[in-house]
């Protein structure tokens, strides 16, 4: 019989770690780039699966930050799945992802971000969809045509601090965004995205507003556009088009609330909407106790009861009373845990599986559609939870 073993990765062994990677997602590190990995190497945040002593399977727990309803939350980046082809449909991914959840819970970190290589697959794991982009392609001729605005746009390369000032404000007004820091900035932006950054002031000398773009083969990439308001978007947009002479088209990406096309003369440009990355809570209890529910949703406070199936966190398999007061504050209660094969539905308000409370809780889904579609059992109960969550779009301009 063969011997399993999960465990950090030490970092004498990160070499099999870096071979595993390479293989699996098919890309190639030069020695210069192996020894960057090595000194940005956190032997705490990457896992393997050993067979026999010998590394089969990897995963890494990236620790980051999200914004959700205005709040900082701590969340666990699943990243770099990876399996040996020998190994494969043995459960050493399941084995992975279930001790993530366990480390995860231990980290404090109430949410869980990946990036699926296939849906399916993970929803078996309680991960779900949270959020969806947007992606534009509009020939210069199609550009917004904008008068000059009474602010101006200025390069400012790779100014950090400055742009991440900008980003911090607009990112916490969605749901599901990264917190960045200096060393996400450097490492994941900068360097794999070429170009040039531009700040939009307004006439009072703020900065609202910034465009990180690549011209290149006639085409102007937008890597992200982001703007606190109005003037600043009529402003960046009129910089961009003010490229015409050496572009054929523009492309970017945008959140699932953006409103470009509307304010085009012609709306006819391709679009295309794209699912993206999937979510999870790990700790309900915790992440209940945290949550901002919408201030007086219940009518003076209230009373709920959800039942919660999780095959595979069985801290979160069961009944919890949330009682939530007219601040938007809850009080969570453990009620009843419950065996993982257990079908019993006490008598309660509501009760769903943790993909489907996920996607209600990021604000993706609201809990009325998840009733008409059969995923959240409990009408009345349904209709109470539609008013205590906020609704906000959910965003997420990074990847890992």
């Amino acid at each position: 019989m063969k011997e399993l073993n999960i465990q950090r990765i030490p970092t004498e062994k990160l070499s099999d770690s870096l071979a595993l990677s390479q293989f699996a997602f098919q890309y190639e590190l030069s020695l210069e780039k192996q020894e960057e990995r090595r000194l940005q190497y956190k032997e705490t945040e990457n896992w393997g699966a050993y067979v026999d002593g010998k590394l089969a399977a990897r995963l890494t727990i990236l620790d980051l930050h999200t914004w959700l309803y205005g709040k900082r939350w701590a969340m666990g980046g699943i990243a770099g799945v990876a399996t040996w082809p020998e190994y494969r449909r043995g459960g050493l991914v399941s084995g992975l992802l279930q001790n993530a959840l366990h480390v995860m819970k231990e980290q404090g970190q109430t949410l869980s971000f990946l990036h699926p290589f296939q849906f399916a697959f993970y929803r078996r794991f309680g991960w779900e969809t949270y959020t969806e982009t947007k992606k534009y392609e509009i020939p210069t001729a199609l550009l917004p045509k904008l008068p000059p605005q009474p602010g101006h746009v200025v390069r400012v390369g790779e100014d950090i601090e400055l742009l991440n000032s900008i980003y911090s404000e607009y990112a916490s007004q969605y749901n599901g965004t990264l917190d960045r820091d200096e060393v996400w900035w450097k490492q994941r932006i900068f360097a794999n995205r070429k170009g040039s950054a531009a700040v939009y002031y307004d006439t009072e000398g703020r900065a609202s507003g910034y465009v990180h773009y690549q011209v290149k083969d006639s085409v102007c990439q937008i890597h992200e556009l982001v703007s606190l308001n109005w003037e600043a978007t009529k402003g960046l947009w009129r910089f961009i088009a003010d490229h015409d002479s050496m572009i054929d088209k523009v492309t970017l990406k945008a959140p699932s609330d953006d409103k470009l096309p509307f304010v085009l003369d012609n709306p006819r440009i391709k679009q295309e909407i794209i699912p993206y990355f999937m979510a999870r809570i790990v700790d309900v209890k915790r992440f209940m106790e945290q949550f901002p529910f919408e201030k007086d949703g219940a009518g003076n406070g209230g009373r709920l009861t959800l039942r919660v199936t999780d095959a595979h966190a069985s801290w979160n398999n069961g009944l919890f009373v949330i009682e939530v007061a007219a601040d938007g504050n809850a009080r969570v209660e453990a009620a009843e845990l419950l065996a993982k094969d257990s079908n019993d539905e006490a008598a309660c308000d509501l009760a769903c599986d943790i993909s489907t409370l996920t996607a209600m809780f990021m604000g993706y889904q609201r809990p009325s559609f998840m009733n008409q579609i059969e995923r959240l059992k409990g009408k009345e109960g349904a209709n109470y939870l539609e008013a205590l969550i906020p609704e906000r779009a959910t965003y997420l301009p990074d990847f890992f």
